[in-house]
């Protein structure tokens, strides 16, 4: 296994909608270890593919306190929603900025496993959540999109002050 870049917002890269996953084989079973070990480094929840630069639908979550519960998801759909929820949400590919956004309550997914067979999972609460936020990493769509257009011009604003901060120090 090996940790892998997570691009930051704004890098246009984040903006490629992914490709559907036509075989599940050694590579995507290989990227879908590489993603999981590369979320729990960064002490994260959820991790899509294009968030490191992967532009296959692909993602991986565990939304689990001890980070014992795994969930790989290829090729995801949402097929069924119920209810709202408000959430503050932060994300891997914006670092430090936290913004409520209005997710369903509960979802059910269709996916591809590990083996390539298909099956259909329940999630509510944070993982519904996060389930949904790495799915819009699928499509190009960023958390921050939800946000009005001045919240989403001082959070581009903050992230290059601190790229341009990190930069200095590393020079």
């Amino acid at each position: 296994m090996s940790k892998l870049n997570i691009l930051i917002f704004p890098d246009s890269r984040l903006r490629t909608k992914a490709q559907t996953i036509e075989q599940v084989d050694d590579e995507v079973r290989q990227l879908a270890n590489d993603m999981l070990e590369t979320m729990y480094d960064a002490a994260g929840i959820g991790l899509a593919a294009t968030q490191v630069d992967v532009h296959r639908r692909l993602l991986v979550a565990d939304v689990s306190s001890e980070g014992s519960e795994p969930l790989v998801l290829i090729n995801p759909e949402i097929i069924e929603k119920q209810g709202e929820q408000l959430h503050d949400e932060g994300c891997l590919s914006v670092p430090g900025i936290y913004a409520q956004v209005a997710r369903a309550e509960k979802i059910r997914v269709s996916a591809l496993n590990l083996d390539g067979e298909p099956f259909e999972t329940e999630a509510e609460g944070l993982l519904a959540i996060c389930i949904q936020h790495e799915m819009d990493h699928l499509n190009g769509v960023l958390f921050v999109d939800y946000l009005s257009p001045l919240k989403k011009r001082l959070v581009r604003k903050k992230l290059l002050k601190m790229k341009r901060a990190n930069e200095e120090v590393l020079a």
